[in-house]
């Protein structure tokens, strides 16, 4: 590992989505710049689609974090001391923080959307969350980026992909434009509209 990479770290528990951070990680995994670690509360995590991931870390030795990604899933209604403190820490020192899907759901619950514009899931299921308290800053769109944290739905993989990957100002506004249509648009759309990038 060179000395200036810097670290991605994805938060994944059992029952995680498996489509949320794939766009994300594979970009980001192709930078010389970043490289991207897994982490959970145990060491062995399955996704929805019944892939079993091993995990480079546990909750109770982490790297360096540059980038934390709390990818959704169906296990967010947890409470875990080592987790809270993770997230709180990376949202007090205005880290950038990406959360997709079940994950804003625990941001919600926790209180940690207060101070930030925000989307997720579904308003509705919030009202049960005594420490959210500012609905008035929930948006019906796919992805909010606002400061250091993005929020997205979980139908929102690749406008979640475009949003953190801006946030750290990964690509020219340009490239990154390019990068993602290569998906939004589909292949033969994409060379119509750039000619073909593989050749």
């Amino acid at each position: 590992m060179e000395v200036n990479t810097k670290t991605a770290l994805f938060l994944m528990l059992d029952q995680y989505a498996d489509w949320e951070g794939s766009y994300l990680a594979s970009q980001l995994n192709k930078s010389t710049d970043w490289q991207v670690k897994t982490a959970s509360t145990t060491p062995l995590v399955t996704s929805i689609g019944g892939f079993t991931t091993k995990v480079d870390y546990q909750l109770d030795c982490l790297p360096t974090i540059d980038l934390l990604i709390l990818i959704g899933g169906n296990s967010w209604n947890i409470n875990n001391s080592l987790l809270y403190s993770l997230v709180q820490q990376h949202l007090n020192a205005s880290k950038p923080v990406g959360a997709i899907c079940g994950a804003v759901d625990y941001l919600a619950q926790n209180g940690f959307l207060t101070g930030y514009q925000h989307t997720g899931n579904s308003l509705a299921m919030w009202h049960n969350y005594p420490n959210y308290q500012n609905s008035a800053d929930f948006h019906e769109q796919q992805v909010i980026s606002d400061k250091n944290l993005v929020t997205a739905n979980g139908t929102a993989a690749l406008a979640f992909t475009a949003a953190v990957l801006q946030l750290i100002h990964f690509q020219s506004s340009e490239e990154l434009t390019r990068t993602i249509d290569l998906y939004r648009l589909g292949f033969y759309q994409y060379c119509q509209k750039y000619g073909n990038p593989f050749g």
